[in-house]
């Protein structure tokens, strides 16, 4: 019997014992992709760059976050040069820790603007706990399935749903549905690298359809219906719940080809543009970069994507290739999930941009998942 296509992912990577044993270059002693770092490190001076005038030239937001890249860069090499098996062994634990963390929020959580979703750390600041979950979660998938032969069971695949439902449930009540969609689109791309039939797939997308007038009644609060009605129309509440989308779409087509010019634009220096330095930083960075600056990006963003999934491919044992590429399929999701929020196909969510959106914990929650690639592909 074939195994399904989605299984070639696993079925055609290398085994081990069969690559052709070579002595290892300074990189891989230094156990550091040399191109991913590349592309992040291109990512990165672009978002200080684009935060630099979306700030309104703040220097102080731009220090904050070269030092979150600092941070996130040291994060990264360290935990690059961990072997994978510690991982593995270590995702229950890191798992069980994001849900304390969790906890933790629902008991004694900080609320802000209707939200109860950070931790204040006395001497650190306020930490968001749903981060450390975009990392647990694929840990802990990929560390489940990983120990059994796969595709997995109906009973394996019943069992990770139950691992994903129980934070997305707890992040899904903070309330924070953007990073709940993440959250579970980490978890749900483990399992379907590990092989999940086409049936089962097209099985679940029905079932999650018609759960949609369920979750729309008793589920979503009224501010995120809002959302959504506004997404269809926002030219029906022009000055309130359609500002934000009317004023992005502006600013990226204003951008036109070649952009207004760096510190030129008008939307987000003028203060038309809401949030121009976090959740719609891409609109401010379109309109003074236009279509040339926004496909740079697009194909640095590309760049990471394809290099986490071909040292998933290239990996030597499940838990590595399904941990890879579950992180970099989930890295697509934020990008897509964010740019199709600024540019209206999807309603506005918190889903920062990656590396370019200000926030501290985001970069560094990033990178220290591109660590564990890295990790993957050099502990040969």
């Amino acid at each position: 019997m074939s195994s399904p296509p989605q299984y070639k992912f696993l079925r055609h990577a290398p085994r081990d014992g069969l690559s052709t044993r070579m002595l290892p270059s300074k990189w891989q002693r230094l156990h550091i992709d040399p191109w991913l770092s590349l592309f992040i490190f291109l990512n990165g001076l672009l978002g200080l760059t684009a935060l630099y005038s979306a700030s309104a030239q703040d220097l102080d937001l731009v220090y904050k976050q070269a030092m979150s890249f600092g941070i996130g860069f040291l994060l990264m090499f360290f935990i690059a040069q961990i072997p994978p098996k510690v991982f593995q062994a270590f995702s229950p634990i890191f798992y069980l820790f994001s849900l304390f963390t969790l906890i933790v929020v629902m008991l004694f959580g900080d609320a802000h603007m209707g939200a109860q979703r950070w931790i204040d750390i006395p001497g650190v600041g306020s930490i968001q706990p749903s981060e450390f979950m975009k990392i647990a979660m694929p840990m802990m998938i990929a560390w489940y399935l990983a120990r059994h032969p796969l595709p997995p069971s109906a009973l394996r695949i019943f069992s990770s749903l139950i691992l994903i439902a129980i934070p997305l449930l707890m992040i899904a009540k903070q309330p924070d549905l953007g990073t709940a969609a993440v959250v579970l689109a980490s978890g749900i791309f483990v399992l379907f690298l590990s092989g999940l039939s086409w049936w089962l797939i097209g099985s679940a997308l029905a079932a999650c359809a018609l759960a949609g007038p369920i979750l729309w009644q008793f589920v979503l609060h009224d501010y995120q219906k809002q959302r959504v009605m506004t997404l269809f129309n926002p030219e029906a509440d022009a000055l309130g719940a359609g500002w934000n989308i009317i004023q992005s779409k502006t600013a990226i087509g204003s951008g036109g080809f070649s952009g207004k010019g760096f510190l030129n634009g008008t939307q987000s220096h003028l203060h038309f543009l809401p949030e121009g330095h976090t959740d719609f930083i891409i609109a401010a960075y379109s309109e003074e970069f236009g279509f040339i600056g926004l496909l740079i990006l697009i194909v640095l963003y590309f760049a990471i994507i394809f290099r986490t999934l071909h040292i998933g491919l290239s990996c030597f044992h499940n838990y590595g290739r399904l941990l890879a590429g579950g992180l970099g399929l989930s890295f697509f999701v934020y990008v897509f999930v964010n740019a199709g929020m600024v540019s209206g196909i999807l309603p506005v969510t918190g889903i920062p941009l990656p590396f370019m959106s200000y926030g501290g914990t985001a970069i560094i929650t990033l990178m220290a998942a591109f660590g564990v690639v890295m990790s993957i592909h050099t502990h040969r």
